[in-house]
Order: structure tokens, then C-alpha cells, then sequence
């Protein structure tokens, strides 16, 4: 049978008949089908292939055997933790040397003024610098066994790091100092830490110090200032028997007594971090430089067979360095001889440093991440700007869910290549942490961003981080699956009605990167660590069925706001009860949330007469709807926290009047009079939710 009568038979068309159709066709048609094929054609040809997850995302921990519960990462072989990754790499002393040697003395520290360029320091350079500094230390009497423990006072910047690194080459112990402490606090880590050296920035600081030790017995010897060195200020650290040294006189000083480097070992400790002390004075936390390799080292296995980072990396470098968060991510940077670029010193700055840098390293905090999205939103003024955002999100989003993350897409190219380029254009990773993020923010800005973007979540007793998403899960709403250097289990709560048994409790982490304890309080770190070294992190989580957790309570009442900062709500509580026409208060963060807001419920028996004196009358009812008397109740109580020296991130912003009290008979206080914090947070969400739509940070 010839061709074409089988063909024929088989009712498909010869090529000729198909290029007589195609002839037939109108040229419009013709041309849309072109567009259409070419269009086909491009996207097959530059659609990326889905990235391959390091294990099944269906079951990323996995159960430990005889371990109540306990879970281990699903990247590691067997029940053993984690250490380190390479081998010459063990301290932080010997994780600089490392990049150094990697880098090929590459750039390492980089800085800028306003409207320059960047200037770097190569490793080289960094690590004589280093030398010199912790030299001269030694020189000035500190060694590992005699006045170890030297406080760094400064914002960001290529001399925090210098100074720190002095410390891991002479095996000294560094103690980061933070404005927000306040001066008691400041005042306090000198005396707990008996700190005999501090490096600071900017001649305010030293002053700060200066206000801290006077009048009183002090460990303090030596300052050590950057940059403003004058002679009023030596004159006054003179008057107070502490000597004032330029950096560069002490640089000079270890220049000429130049030590041979007296590197630690992993057991030794690198830092004493001190917490933010909401419930009283401040903790320092001892981590070992063990604790923080292993930290690193853990980041480091979850991405390798994705991220490899290399010296073309680059960091920018603007969250706390006195915090665990942002020195671990360095540790990984300088692990691998890749560089960092310090912000100008204001936030304000940031976009325009984060152009100049081009960072390919970004880690963030949700605040920043909240900012970012509401202004990529609030660009999308009209019905029809917001529809297209949404769906191109909505696109990129169903990428990733196949596991392709990439920034070139047609939708990249059309909506969100403007938002990559504020942030340089060449972001390949960012990281969140030290607070919750919102699922619907993590998850627009991961597809709008087109990079690897991660959420973890610890807290500095274990370093910094004991659990992160897994490369390929970009999945929200967890905090991901234990990081290979740690076990995470939940321990009943009862009171509570949490068990471990259903997958719900404390979360209690154990592992190298578990600090030793909390210095000189012994007390303390008994609470924190049990007796089979298992941290107690005050957290109720939940286990996921794919092995990852979910954080979803607070055993104490303590909340991160959304820019990390530690709130006691019942400390704030007591003091706005104080106020005449208070009966009871109920105040309320959102770690969502950048501020507090709180439910006030008037005195019956005071208002009345309190209200007159401002001129207001009426029912207890109608007072209670009176919007100037709101304002006189925010105003007084907002007089009775700065008096009582709440900082101002543990004042509220705005507050709602309720006419009924909080009572065991509705359900809001337990039989012993305690506030029922879960029950009033559900019973008062609409209230809430309403502050918080008023409030614009």
C-alpha cells in the first residue's frame, strides 16, 4: 500500500495538505501562532531545571531511637552531632585563617562613605591588623588566664571585626556591648564580666562607659576608641583611672611587641553574649568557640549542595553584631574567603549601600521583611496594579512549589526586576530569624525576590539557630527541621495541655552549639539546662507531619516584638495599674508586630471623679466610649512607664477601653487571679486587630 493511501486511510493529512492549510490561514492568525510557538519555545529553553532537595521534604527529621520524642536532622547518617565541617577549620580563630587562605588574600572587610565607592581591606591586611590589636593587649597584661574578657562597644563596621578577631588569635574572650542595654545594664556586664578593656566606636560610647563605672569600684582599665580622640575625654578617663587609647596608638604598640598568635582550642570560650535582660538584669551566655563552628558548620552542610560559597560572595553586613545571629552568618562568609561590606551606620543608608555593594549574602529581620512588602504593595495604587502583583506572585510561587527558584523570569523581567535591583540585583540567598515572620510575607517576597530564602529560629543559648528550613521546602508558617548539629525535642506542659506524646511542648534543644551556661549564675543555668544538657528554650512547638516545627506558644509570658526585642508583659502590666482610673490592664504583642497594644478596663469606683477633672462626664459606659478619654488614660499610663524606665519598644501605642472586668466567672482569670493571656488574646482579637490597622510604625 502506497504511502499516502495510508495516510489517507488513517485520516492524517500529507504534509502538503498541512502547508496548504497553514497558506489558507489569516495572517494574523499565522502571526499569533508564531508569537505563541516562539513564546513556547523560550520558555522551555530558559526555564531552569527544579533544584534537588538534600533529602525527602515529606520527612525531614527523623525520630531518635530511645529518644523521648527527640528529633535529628534527616541530612545526618546517624544519631551523632555535628561539629564542624572541615577539618582545619575547628575555632573561629582557625575559621578566619582559613578564609585567608582560600581567598587567596582576597578582599575581606569593606566599608564606604557617603556617595563613594566601597574600600576594602584584603584578609592579609585584616589579620595583621588583628595581630597588632591583641599584641598590644597582651602587652597591656591580658592573656587567657589573666583579664580575658575585652567589651566591644560599636555599630558595625571593618573594626568590630578586627577587634573580635584579636580575641580568637590570642585566645581572649570578647563581650559585646549594645545601646539598648541602657547604662545600669552597660554598668552591670562590666562589673559581672569584670571587664578590664573596651573597644569602642564613637567618643559618646566612651562616655556612656565613663557614666557607668563613676562614682563606684570598676574593673575598667583601658578604652580603646576608633575614631574622635581628644584631649578633654583622656583627661576625663583619667579622672575615672582608665586610660584612653586611640586604635591606632594600640595597633602601633602591638606593632612594635609583636606575640607570636596563641590560637584556642574548641573547648575555649570565644564570647560571653550577653541577653537583653527583660525580667531583670541581663544573662551573658558563655559559647565556646566549638559552639559557634558547630553553629556554622550545620548552615553550611544544609546548603552546600546548593549555595557553594565561594570568594565572589559577598555580605552585607547591618543586623547587631553584638547578637549570635549576624556573627554566625560572618563565620560562614569567612569560612570561605568571600567578603563583607558594612552599611554606612544608618538604616536610612541601607538601600543605597545595598546598590553600591551588591550583595549576593542578605540576612534580614521580619521587620525589614514587613517594610519591604508594604512598600512594594502600597507602589500597587490601583485595583488593577495589585491584581497584576498578586498574579505574577501567584506564578512565581507555583515555580517554586516544583523547586525552581530564579530571578529571570518573564514575570522578573516584567514586575520584579525593579525590587531585585534595590537590593543590589545580585541576591542569591537571604536568611531570616530572631523573631516570627509572616507566612503571606515570606512567601510573597520569596517568589518576588527570586532566591534561596531561609527561615530559622533558636536563640543565643544554643548559639544562635537549632532549626532552618530545608533547600527546596518553600513552604511557610514553620520554622523548619533540627539543624544537623542539634536534637530538638517537646517536653510535656501540662498546665497547659501540651504533650509531647501528641507532638505538641516545650522545645528543649541539645548539642555542640548548647552553650556551657549563663557566667557567674549558677542559679540561671540550672533553669536553662537540665541535667542531661538539654536547653529549655520557653517555647511551645509543634511537630509537622513532614518532620519541621512549628512554634505556636510561649511557656512564659515572653514575646519577641517583630524586631526581636524581648517583652515581659505582666512588668508593664504592674506599672499601668498604677493609674488612678486603671483598673486592669491586658497588654498584648504581636510578634507579627513592631509595637504593643494593650485593653484597658477603668476603675468603676475612680473614673467617674478622674474624668471630671478633665473636663469629661457621663456613664461609666459612655466614658468607656469616649474617645478623649482614652487619650487622657494612653497619656497618664504612658507618663507612669517612662517614669518607671520602660524603654520605649515596652510602651504601648494605642489602647482600647473595655467596660467589664477580666473575671474567673467569664473565663479570663484562673481561680488563683491569674491572667488566662491565650483566652484574653482570643477574646479580645477583634479589638486588637483593630489597633493594630490604626497604628503606621
Amino acid at each position: 500500500m502506497q504511502a499516502h493511501e495510508l495516510l489517507r486511510q488513517l485520516r492524517i493529512p500529507e504534509l502538503a495538505d498541512v502547508k496548504q492549510y497553514i497558506r489558507s490561514l489569516p495572517t494574523n492568525t499565522l502571526l499569533g501562532m508564531g508569537a505563541f510557538a516562539a513564546f513556547t519555545t523560550y520558555w522551555y529553553a530558559t526555564r531552569p531545571k527544579a533544584l534537588k532537595p538534600p533529602c525527602d521534604l515529606h520527612m525531614q527529621s527523623v525520630e531518635i531511637e530511645g529518644g523521648e520524642f527527640a528529633r535529628r536532622s534527616a541530612l545526618v547518617d546517624s544519631d551523632k552531632h555535628m561539629t564542624h565541617v572541615y577539618s582545619d577549620a575547628m575555632t573561629m580563630y582557625e575559621v578566619f585563617r582559613r578564609g585567608v587562605r582560600v581567598s587567596n588574600n582576597g578582599p575581606c572587610l569593606g566599608s564606604r562613605k557617603p556617595n563613594e565607592p566601597y574600600s576594602w581591606l584584603s584578609y592579609l591586611e585584616v589579620a595583621e591588623r588583628a595581630e597588632f590589636l591583641g599584641s598590644a593587649l597582651l602587652h597591656r597584661g591580658h592573656s587567657q588566664t589573666n583579664e580575658q574578657f575585652i567589651g566591644i562597644f560599636a555599630q558595625n563596621r571593618p573594626e568590630w571585626t578586627i577587634a573580635e578577631l584579636a580575641c580568637y588569635t590570642y585566645s581572649l574572650v570578647s563581650v559585646p556591648l549594645y545601646d539598648t542595654l541602657g547604662t545600669e545594664a552597660i554598668g552591670y556586664i562590666i562589673e559581672k564580666a569584670a571587664v578590664s578593656a573596651v573597644v569602642c566606636d564613637v567618643p559618646d560610647k566612651v562616655r556612656l562607659i565613663l557614666d557607668c563605672v563613676a562614682d563606684k569600684g570598676h574593673t575598667v582599665k583601658t578604652i580603646i576608641l576608633m575614631e574622635g580622640l581628644d584631649a578633654d575625654l583622656v583627661a576625663r578617663g583619667q579622672e575615672c583611672g582608665i586610660e584612653i587609647l586611640s586604635l591606632k596608638g594600640m595597633e602601633d604598640i602591638g606593632k612594635a611587641n609583636h606575640r607570636k598568635p596563641v590560637p584556642p582550642k574548641p573547648e575555649d570560650l570565644a564570647v560571653i553574649c550577653f541577653t537583653s535582660g527583660t525580667t531583670g538584669n541581663p544573662k551573658g551566655a558563655m559559647l565556646t568557640h566549638g559552639n559557634i563552628v558547630a553553629n556554622c558548620s550545620a548552615f553550611i552542610k544544609i546548603t552546600e549542595g546548593l549555595l557553594h560559597p565561594s570568594p565572589e560572595d559577598v555580605l552585607i553586613s547591618f543586623l547587631p553584631l553584638a547578637h549570635m545571629f549576624e556573627r554566625v552568618v560572618e563565620g560562614v562568609i569567612l569560612c570561605h574567603g568571600a567578603r563583607i561590606g558594612f552599611f554606612q551606620g544608618d538604616i536610612r543608608l541601607l538601600m543605597d549601600d545595598l546598590k553600591t555593594l551588591q550583595p549576593t549574602v542578605f540576612p534580614v529581620v521580619p521587620r525589614l521583611l514587613n517594610r519591604m512588602f508594604d512598600k512594594i504593595f502600597g507602589q500597587a495604587n490601583t485595583p488593577l496594579k495589585r491584581w497584576v502583583l498578586e498574579f505574577a506572585s501567584k506564578r512565581k510561587e507555583a515555580e517554586m512549589r516544583s523547586g525552581i527558584v530564579r530571578k529571570d523570569s518573564l514575570w522578573d523581567k516584567l514586575i520584579f526586576k525593579k525590587v531585585q535591583a534595590s537590593l543590589g540585583g545580585r541576591v542569591r540567598l537571604m536568611i531570616t530569624g530572631a523573631a516570627p515572620v509572616s507566612p503571606t510575607v515570606l512567601t510573597f517576597l520569596r517568589a518576588a525576590l527570586g532566591c534561596q530564602f531561609y527561615e530559622g529560629y533558636g536563640q543565643t543559648e544554643c548559639t544562635a539557630g537549632c532549626t532552618m528550613s530545608m533547600p527546596g521546602d518553600w513552604t511557610a508558617g514553620h520554622v523548619g527541621a533540627p539543624l544537623p548539629c542539634n536534637y530538638v525535642k517537646l517536653v510535656d506542659v501540662t498546665e497547659m495541655n501540651y504533650f509531647a506524646a501528641n507532638g505538641e511542648g516545650e522545645v528543649c534543644v541539645k548539642g555542640p552549639n548548647v552553650f556551657l551556661g549563663y557566667l557567674k549564675d549558677p542559679e540561671k543555668t540550672v533553669e536553662a539546662i537540665d541535667k542531661d544538657g538539654w536547653v529549655h528554650t520557653g517555647d511551645i512547638g509543634k511537630w509537622l507531619p513532614n518532620g519541621t516545627l512549628k512554634i505556636v506558644d510561649r511557656k512564659k509570658h515572653i514575646f519577641k516584638l517583630a524586631q526581636g526585642e524581648y517583652i515581659a508583659p505582666e512588668k508593664i502590666e504592674n506599672i499601668y495599674i498604677r493609674s488612678d482610673p486603671v483598673a486592669q490592664a491586658f497588654v498584648h504583642g504581636d510578634s507579627l508586630q513592631a509595637c504593643l497594644v494593650a485593653i484597658i478596663i477603668p476603675d468603676p469606683d475612680f473614673l467617674p471623679a478622674w474624668a471630671k477633672k478633665k473636663g469629661l462626664e457621663g456613664s461609666y459606659e459612655e466614658l468607656c466610649n469616649s474617645q478623649d478619654l482614652k487619650n487622657a488614660i494612653l497619656e497618664d499610663i504612658l507618663k507612669l512607664g517612662k517614669n518607671a524606665g520602660l524603654k520605649s519598644f515596652e510602651q504601648v501605642k494605642d489602647i482600647a477601653l473595655h467596660p467589664e472586668m477580666f473575671s474567673i466567672q467569664n473565663g479570663l482569670l484562673t481561680p488563683t487571679l491569674k491572667a488566662k493571656r491565650a483566652d484574653l488574646r482570643n477574646y479580645f482579637r477583634e479589638q486588637i486587630d483593630e489597633l493594630y490597622s490604626k497604628i503606621k510604625m
